[in-house]
């Protein structure tokens, strides 16, 4: 069972999530930021929602905790139980089943209305019970409907509630909501409605399974929602190395997910600038929607223009841009490769040059960004060229100690 002393604030636990059991390994004594009670406090509470997942070694500078999962053994992403562990005072207890089992009635009632029956059907039982106004009720009421729990209708300026009817059957749709909980950005509401079902499937699995980005669901959907109205927002970043924090003010234009390491960027148009920048969403601490901008249409047109010319996260212009050429080899029955090169070639062009030779070219914002994956042709470049020469200098340089490290003929290729 989870531990009883649920949570308020997702952002702070978030935070110590990554800082401790994700990035930081700190110990008990290098924790500084509160006291060492409030680290005992906040570990017992994660160790009850990750037990099964935590590891740890232990040092000079004390026992070290951090997360040790194994993709290919788990069904669902543990992270999510952090969102699932929201607190509530004791007025918001009461009037949760306060409010239902009013509008448990076939009828539709006004706000007016349910607090009348609230403090005469409830509260006037109690001799020390709580004051209750009208504002308080209105917006637990809002909550609700945002939630899907009630229903409102509207009539001139008159608002009546009635409970929503639970016509969906999702039993038909577990299968696609099991392979969304795990595969989709904002997997954790599959997670929300996977509870929902006796016993989930448990059939599918992963070998590549980033479940970090679990973590930065709720900047996500607060990027998501601006993006969608067209709104500006205001980022507070937190820099992981300095811990500073930066706020900045940009239109959301896209967000970018990296299939090689799971990690998600905001791709944006920062207003202080006037250029196009990423930011890493697990650097984003706060997100908080501004105005309408109405030029949205021109903000798209020169993210077309610069997408052109994009291959990863770096838009670094201090060489301008880069052109790159990649000449491979391909032996006989081996059409996977040029087939792998179209696949993924991204902004740019594949030809075919002979028979068995195949070359790749694109220019770019940063040639460097490729160097990892031109590595994994290693044994069929038979020709490498930038106009940045430093890059092809680095990938000869990382092949001398290559060979270096793991020995080899001197005139080995």
């Amino acid at each position: 069972m989870a531990f009883s002393e649920l949570i308020k604030d997702h952002e702070r636990i978030r935070d110590y999530m990554r800082q401790f059991y994700v990035y930081g390994f700190k110990s008990r004594e290098e924790y500084d930021a509160k006291s060492a009670r409030s680290y005992d406090n906040e570990r017992r509470r994660i160790e009850s929602w990750l037990g099964d997942y935590m590891s740890f070694w232990q040092d000079a500078n004390g026992k070290r905790l951090f997360l040790s999962v194994d993709s290919r053994a788990i069904r669902y992403n543990p992270l999510y139980q952090s969102f699932k562990a929201k607190s509530f005072t004791d007025k918001d207890i009461a009037l949760h089943f306060f409010i239902l089992d009013i509008v448990a009635d076939p009828c539709s009632l006004t706000v007016r209305e349910i607090v009348e029956r609230i403090e005469n059907n409830y509260l006037s039982h109690f001799d020390d019970a709580f004051s209750l106004d009208e504002s308080t009720v209105r917006k637990k009421l809002k909550e609700y409907e945002n939630l899907g729990l009630l229903t409102a209708e509207r009539n001139g300026r008159e608002v009546r509630y009635h409970l929503s009817a639970d016509t969906v059957n999702l039993d038909s749709w577990m299968d696609a909501v099991a392979f969304f909980s795990e595969e989709n950005p904002a997997g954790v509401i599959g997670s929300f409605l996977l509870d929902k079902a006796d016993v989930p499937p448990s059939y599918f699995g992963f070998k590549h399974h980033y479940i970090l980005h679990a973590l930065d669901s709720q900047v996500l959907l607060d990027l998501l929602t601006a993006m969608r109205e067209h709104r500006a927002v205001t980022l507070v970043l937190r820099s992981q190395h300095s811990h500073k924090e930066l706020r900045r003010v940009v239109y959301p234009l896209k967000i970018y997910a990296s299939v090689q390491g799971g990690r998600r960027y905001l791709l944006g148009w920062h207003y202080g600038r006037k250029s196009i920048t990423f930011y890493r969403l697990d650097a984003i601490c706060q997100v908080t929607p501004g105005a309408v901008d109405g030029e949205h249409d021109d903000y798209m047109a020169c993210y077309t223009r610069f997408r052109k010319y994009l291959w990863g996260v770096s838009t670094s212009t201090v060489h301008g841009v880069e052109h790159i050429e990649m000449t491979v080899c391909v032996g006989e029955g081996e059409a996977h490769i040029p087939q792998r090169l179209q696949r993924e070639k991204r902004n740019g062009t594949v030809t075919q040059l002979d028979a068995h030779t195949w070359q790749f070219a694109a220019d770019v914002y940063d040639a460097a960004e490729l160097l990892p994956w031109i590595r994994t042709f290693i044994g069929r470049i038979t020709e490498l060229r930038c106009s940045n020469q430093m890059v092809v200098d680095r990938f000869y340089a990382d092949l001398e100690r290559l060979r270096q490290m793991y020995g080899g003929e001197d005139d080995a290729v």
